[in-house]
């Protein structure tokens, strides 16, 4: 390698070249952001006294940017003091300190003679060596670079991310025709492991891989519809979760990305295509420039082809009618398909229901899917050397659950080919020879090794050590113990991984007793244990369900046994005598948390939502979270001479208000994790740094956590505490209920009635919890949050 990446410059300080440099401030990269020099004053600068030349002033764009990232929502940053990374300028005065970075990235308009005239310019700092890259999303990489010197071409590349930079997965990265090996090499190894992004090699083609496929699918689903008169919603319950997509589907995804910027992606793709078949497709309808043309171009209008309206109950989002070009409420798309489709379980189950269904919105799947198979299979090795990129591309990119290749397989190759051909479709000569070979999908499964179609011949994808998948863990035979809602799976190397799959990995007495018995088998066979999943969310809590039926059933015997069990599975996890990771991601609430904190650590992905939110189902933590937060400031503030009461605020603040970081470093600073929990960018790497980090505290002799009394407020500090709570029920901030929850919760985190400073035991900070919990479990306020939250969704304030 000529150089790491230590620094970088964002050239551009626009929404995208903003984003970006605020996911570099996210995983530490110091970051220049520039941009041009302004040539008028605003009236604010005028009433300031400033004037063209003043750095204010020719630094504005950087540094409103910069502002604007607090604001963006989703949040561009893990966390707002991350923009302390970032230093504004501008291209005039400090284009010259471009040469203190390792990586620039150009991030301006879409104009090819702006981005020619641009690297001109950085060229004549540029310092050899120092990687430059474009987030173009379709013009050419090499004409962007023609008239530079040889050794600028050799370390020129695209660096084409997806909007937002921080939550979209996929980077593709484009090597121009002169790019060096190792320059594409550095730069995949590091957008990978440092940046967290699934990395995909294209070809300099237009729109590059995932908007080609993504626009060619838009258009065709597009020219259906109005070929055939579908409506908007009749077309979006047909390619949304029925086909593997998102919810947003197709017309709820052209609103999100703007009409106007899926109009100049597809005009990109009309005036570069040469192929008329081609190029037909990619034609904009009159409607969508119509639609253009009034401003209707998607959410950052409030109108494209769905509409939010309020009136005076509620607020509701209106469809367009493209007969009359009026919106009118949605009717929901009712059809034999989509309620199969809707009951099978697994994408591919989906697909097939949706397809093999005779009736006309199977027909209309049909129709739509099998252009984009088609499409897909014959660019493959024009935009990107196999399949393997294509699929990814489109599941990290638009958020498919498979890929185009997978969802052939899932369909079935061989008879879908037949049927194509029947139809009169033209199937790429490659798809044909590979069927006639004797082969009936693009891709196999051996002993957990997955291979795929490369050249006429099976290719075996490449292991990556850090990416470890649990499914594939358990189709090699590797689960030493499950039921329904856990397994114990063997990682190797003498570590144990405890994965929940209850519904939504709820905590229910399934998951509680897996836990017990995964501590007995680790004992006797495995040096540690890690606690992690793949599912979509960590843990969303305990099984709220069963709760509130047996509250309802006032079976309050029951409901203590329940939290008993909890409060000891989780004081026997703490102390352990073999070392517990635990590695969150996604929502880790509320009983998710409280499997968390009696972890030796906890190596978290960043994109971990993490809390506990119980006061929002009028309830407090009672699996140990309070008793925890307490125990680890007693631990950490030895000097008994200082107040714990600043610190214990805090924390009744946090868990009566429900409070959720919006990322890992954010549950830091909320307090949920401590300095030495670690932050994981890149999810899939998750299980495998866990793994690393149990390993080494298996190599350092661990030794289980010593039991210790706990310090706490008593009845001074629960005045204090309550006085707080009272004070915001006075101002009408919560009501009658909440604070009859915060009195409560102030009762647990004060210790109970003993004098302050008074050293209680764990047992005794479990109890005030069991307690507060089951006198609350009693209110009938309580039971309408729980019933509330099952069945809208969201908490109830009453």
């Amino acid at each position: 390698m000529e150089r790491q990446i230590r620094r970088a410059a964002v050239i551009g300080s626009g929404v995208m070249g903003a984003s970006i440099a605020a996911h570099l401030a996210n995983v530490g990269i110091p970051c220049l952001l520039l941009d041009i020099v302004p040539d008028q004053l605003t009236e604010e600068e005028k009433r300031k006294g400033l004037n063209l030349d003043s750095k204010e002033v020719r630094n504005r764009k950087a540094v409103n940017a910069i502002k604007r990232l607090k604001k963006t929502k989703p949040a561009p940053l893990y966390d707002e003091d991350l923009v302390s990374f970032i230093t504004p300028g501008n291209i005039e005065d400090d284009l010259e300190r471009i040469k203190e970075v390792d990586w620039i990235i150009e991030v301006i308009v879409e104009n090819l003679d702006m981005k020619k005239q641009l690297f001109e310019r950085v060229e004549t700092v540029w310092e050899k060596g120092t990687i430059v890259s474009s987030n173009t999303s379709g013009i050419s990489i090499n004409a962007m670079v023609e008239g530079r010197s040889e050794e600028f071409k050799k370390h020129f590349l695209g660096t084409h991310f997806f909007n937002p930079p921080r939550y979209m997965k996929l980077l593709e990265i484009i090597p121009g025709k002169q790019t060096l090996p190792e320059i594409v090499d550095i730069m995949s190894q590091f957008c990978e492991k440092k940046l967290g992004k699934g990395v995909v090699i294209a070809k300099d083609t237009p729109n590059f891989i995932a908007n080609r496929i993504g626009a060619y699918s838009l258009h065709v689903t597009l020219n259906e519809m109005l070929a055939k008169g579908y409506t908007v919603e009749e077309m979006d319950a047909i390619t949304g979760p029925a086909m593997g997509r998102p919810k947003s589907a197709t017309f709820r995804t052209l609103d999100l990305v703007g009409l106007d910027t899926f109009v100049h992606i597809a005009n990109n793709m009309y005036e570069k295509v040469t192929d008329e078949a081609e190029k037909k497709v990619f034609k904009v309808p009159d409607i969508l420039r119509e639609m253009v043309e009034k401003g209707w171009i998607g959410e950052k209008a409030g109108q494209g082809f769905y509409k939010k309206v309020k009136n005076e109950k509620r607020k509701e989002i209106l469809s367009l009618n493209l007969q009359t070009m009026e919106y009118e409420p949605r009717k929901k798309a009712v059809g034999a398909s989509l309620e199969t489709a809707k009951m099978a379980k697994g994408t591919k189950q989906k697909l097939k229901a949706l397809l093999s269904a005779q009736d006309h919105y199977s027909e209309l799947a049909w129709n739509t899917l099998k252009k984009v198979l088609l499409y897909s299979a014959e660019k493959v090795g024009e935009i990107a050397d196999s399949i393997l990129e294509i699929d990814e591309a489109m599941k990290w990119g638009f958020n498919w659950e498979l890929g185009p290749f997978e969802t052939w397989d899932a369909i079935g190759l061989e008879t879908s080919v037949k049927r194509m051909e029947a139809e009169g479709l033209s199937v790429p000569q490659w798809v044909k020879d590979w069927l006639e070979a004797g082969n009936k999908s693009f891709y196999t499964k051996q002993e957990g090794t997955t291979f795929f179609v490369s050249n006429g011949a099976y290719k075996q994808r490449e292991p990556k050590p850090e990416v470890i998948s649990l499914r594939t863990l358990k189709e090699q035979n590797k689960v030493v113990k499950a039921n329904s809602g856990a397994s114990l799976i063997d990682l190797g190397d003498g570590i144990a991984c405890l994965e929940f799959h209850s519904p939504n990995n709820a905590i229910g007495a399934d998951i509680l007793t897996m836990i017990e018995q995964s501590i007995e088998e680790v004992r006797s066979h495995y040096d540690g244990l890690v606690i992690a999943n793949q599912g979509r969310n960590f843990c969303v809590g305990a099984n709220l369900m069963m709760l509130l039926m047996e509250a309802q059933d006032e079976e309050w015997d029951e409901v203590e046994h329940i939290i008993r069990v909890f409060q000891r599975t989780m004081y026997h996890l703490k102390h352990f005598e073999k070392p517990v990771i635990a590695a969150p991601h996604g929502m880790t609430l509320g009983g998710g948390v409280e499997v968390c904190l009696p972890a030796d650590q906890v190596v978290a992905s960043a994109e971990t939502y993490y809390g506990l939110v119980e006061a929002g189902v009028g309830l407090i933590p009672a699996g140990g979270g309070c008793k925890e937060l307490i125990s680890r400031l007693s631990s950490s503030v030895t000097n008994p001479e200082v107040d714990l009461q600043p610190y214990v605020n805090n924390i009744f603040e946090t868990i009566g208000m429900g409070k959720v970081s919006t990322s890992a470093l954010d549950a830091k600073k909320l307090g949920y994790l401590r300095d030495e929990d670690t932050v994981v960018v890149h999810q899939d790497h998750l299980i495998y740094e866990a793994k690393q980090a149990a390993l080494r505290l298996v190599e350092e002799e661990y030794a289980p956590k010593p039991k210790e009394d706990i310090r706490v407020v008593g009845n001074e500090g629960k005045a204090v505490l309550k006085l707080g709570a009272y004070q915001m029920k006075l101002a009408g901030y919560i009501s009658d209920h909440d604070l009859l929850i915060a009195n409560k919760l102030a009762h647990v985190l004060a210790g109970g009635d003993v004098p302050a400073g008074t050293r209680v035991s764990e047992q005794y900070m479990l109890d005030l919890e069991r307690e507060a919990f089951l006198s609350l479990c009693g209110e009938p306020k309580t039971r309408q949050r729980m019933q509330y939250m099952l069945s809208k969704g969201k908490p109830l304030r009453n």
